[in-house]
């Protein structure tokens, strides 16, 4: 089976091409690829599938003739992917699939992706649903604290904390506990403003866990902070930094846009008997 390893600020993938869709690609098969140490080591598997091969997006393949059917690290599957969707581009463009855009089908909808000149990728993520949910987070060694949910698609927790040494400090190597949870799970980003439109950031992500950054969770944290400050959707970038890097995020009353960088690193060929044997039931 062949794969092609990218990251997005350091949050990195499995790109397989399977157009035809016809890969049966397992939770056990994805939980073995994506594991660090015995498997090949990523945050999730983007599989490149023709829409109107695939039952989710047949629907969809007028306007996006290909499909990001995205796995979490743990087999789960996911509505978006904000970094994942940029790498994808990459590879369609690697291939020649496309050119300098492109419209992709997700499980979240319809996202139009373009590359720019300077190496960077704009994906526009739709718009945010604020919901009237204050979840509380918890996270050692800091006390529990309320967040914003929100969905975009994703659902999300955003919870602002006071300094940069007190989200250094932050163990997100364990699950995090959030009462009331939300229905289907939640990512939890832990926000610190470090001046105008400009915010730091960790997360931690469900069916994976701490990763180096997370796209919708970028434009979650954005939505989450303008609408504190009562800004809005003004069409003014903000920067967020995270453990992978900087993006950047516009929020404007008809969508939000998440700007940074697609890398693709390497092509790989996996043993498929050793894939059917570790994934075996």
């Amino acid at each position: 089976m062949h794969f092609i390893k990218g990251h997005g600020t350091e949050n990195d993938f499995l790109v397989l091409p399977d157009l035809d869709g016809d890969i049966e690609l397992t939770p056990a098969m994805v939980r073995a690829l994506c594991d660090r140490h015995a498997g090949l080591g990523a945050d999730g598997i983007l599989r490149v599938v023709r829409s109107e091969n695939h039952p989710e997006a047949k629907e969809m393949a007028a306007d996006a003739p290909f499909f990001m059917d995205y796995s979490n690290a743990d087999g789960s599957v996911a509505e978006m992917c904000g970094n994942g969707v940029r790498v994808f581009l990459r590879y369609l463009q690697r291939v020649s699939l496309v050119g300098d855009s492109a419209a992709v089908a997700t499980r979240g909808g319809i996202r139009r992706v373009r590359a720019r000149g300077d190496g960077d990728v704009t994906v526009n993520m739709g718009l945010p649903r604020v919901l009237a949910d204050r979840p509380i987070a918890t996270a050692a060694p800091l006390p529990p604290t309320r967040g914003i949910a929100l969905e975009i698609p994703n659902p999300h927790v955003v919870v602002e904390i006071a300094s940069v040494a007190d989200l250094e400090r932050l163990d997100l190597t364990r699950p995090l506990v959030v009462e009331p949870p939300l229905p289907h799970g939640q990512n939890v980003e832990f926000v610190v403003r470090r001046g105008p439109r400009w915010l730091q950031m960790r997360v931690h992500e469900r069916g994976v866990g701490e990763t180096r950054s997370c796209g919708t969770g970028l434009c979650a944290a954005t939505v989450a902070i303008a609408t504190a400050d009562g800004s809005g959707p003004d069409g003014t970038p903000w920067r967020v930094d995270v453990p992978g890097g900087t993006c950047e995020v516009t929020w404007r009353p008809d969508d939000v846009l998440l700007t940074g960088p697609a890398v693709l690193v390497a092509e790989i060929d996996v043993d498929d008997d050793w894939l059917y044997s570790v994934a075996a039931p």
